[in-house]
């Protein structure tokens, strides 16, 4: 007679993930409360004719009416069981298949850092002082309304990050506190090429180079083992559509002086 197998264990999540849950749940409150409070007081600082015309160009945007749903579907995935084995199975390809010499590792590092927001803040400035003032001032107005939105939604979904649920996920650089989804800076990264994009008014080549990149930028999120493939998928979406958001609004709204000084 076949001796009956012992039933196996389900594995717990690891200490460290369990100990970032715990002081995840204690801060979530505060944390939501702030960034709410931060996006109503931006809303505030715009005169009330230019908020009536800002809503009447969303609503002419369509791509912003495509790419919500979209994101929802995204976000709403999340609660489906075979679609996180799906998301480990390729994060793993990612992060684990095939040779890494460190050089490879360095180079990922590198491009990941192309969707951090110093990096943008760096460009904002480069901008802002050398080009257009206007634009530059746009893409520093973007980049930090865009991390409140992320933040905000990352406080809801409450995702663990790969490298806390999945003991062999391997990390490049530093480990990233904060949840997962969507991916910040692959959201940041296509919110500034969009941006760019309308603002040099690119072909269509240049804009099929410059969205390559940040897709580029999106891989290595994975490959650093900071985020599942579904998270950097959000953060195509949203960053696409903020980056069109973006094109409507006048950064001058939010600001009670000009800079006709440094002339």
């Amino acid at each position: 007679m076949a001796k009956k197998q012992p039933a196996t264990k389900r594995k717990s999540p690891p200490p460290q993930a369990q100990t970032v849950a715990k002081e995840h749940s204690r801060r979530r409150p505060y944390i939501m409360l702030a960034l709410f409070a931060s996006l109503i007081l931006m809303l505030a600082l715009i005169p009330v004719e230019q908020r009536s015309t800002l809503w009447s160009a969303i609503l002419g945007q369509r791509q912003v009416f495509v790419g919500l749903p979209i994101f929802g579907i995204v976000a709403l995935s999340l609660l489906w069981t075979k679609g996180q084995e799906i998301d480990v199975s390729v994060f793993q390809v990612f992060n684990l298949w095939g040779k890494r010499p460190k050089w490879l590792d360095g180079l990922m590092w590198a491009l990941t850092q192309m969707g951090s927001n110093p990096v943008s803040f760096i460009l904002a400035a480069y901008w802002f002082f050398t080009l257009d003032r206007s634009f530059g001032l746009l893409i520093a107005l973007g980049t930090t309304t865009l991390w409140i939105v992320v933040e905000t939604i990352k406080i809801i979904a409450n995702r663990s990050r790969p490298f806390l649920a999945n003991i062999n996920a391997r990390t490049i650089g530093r480990k990233e506190r904060g949840r997962s989804f969507p991916s910040g800076h692959t959201s940041q990264i296509f919110f500034l090429m969009t941006l760019i994009i309308h603002q040099i008014q690119f072909n269509v080549g240049g804009a099929i180079v410059l969205y390559a990149l940040a897709g580029l930028v999106g891989l290595t999120r994975m490959y650093v083992g900071m985020h599942y493939p579904r998270d950097v998928v959000g953060g195509v979406v949203l960053g696409v559509i903020w980056g069109y958001l973006a094109t409507l609004v006048d950064p001058y709204w939010f600001l009670p002086f000009s800079f006709d000084w440094l002339s």
